[in-house]
């Protein structure tokens, strides 16, 4: 069965696209720990990130990069935190987090609920940067 990130590939169910090109996508986080927490996935869809053969890795790297570069202009921070998780998912993403203390980037704590416009506003901002 497809995962939902598939799913937002293939245009199934809708996602706040901020980057994509053949091999790769950048969604923000629809229940983000801050403002601009953008997803890095590659659209192969593979379960566990060390699964992945090393040019589609290293590739997924070099994108997160490119991504992490753009969010950084367009949410003010201090660094951009970088993060695999991969338990929520069964779909490689890497989590790219806006920073100001160590605390933005604490999975266990409570997450945002923005609304679809405050995503919106927030994924033209990063698009526009890149």
């Amino acid at each position: 069965m497809a995962s939902i990130f598939t799913k937002i590939i293939n245009r199934e169910i809708p996602g706040h696209i901020v980057a994509e090109d053949d091999n790769f996508i950048a969604i923000l986080d629809i229940m983000p720990l801050v403002h601009g927490h953008v997803l890095v996935i590659p659209k192969q869809e593979v379960d566990y990130i060390f699964d992945l053969d090393d040019e589609t890795y290293a590739g997924l790297m070099q994108f997160a990069k490119k991504v992490a570069g753009g969010v950084k202009k367009a949410v003010p921070c201090k660094r951009i935190g970088v993060a695999v998780i991969g338990l929520e998912v069964p779909h490689v993403h890497v989590h790219l987090v806006p920073m100001n203390s160590m605390g933005d980037i604490n999975f266990s704590r409570p997450k945002m609920e923005p609304t679809q416009d405050e995503l919106s506003e927030v994924a033209e901002k990063i698009k526009n940067e890149l």
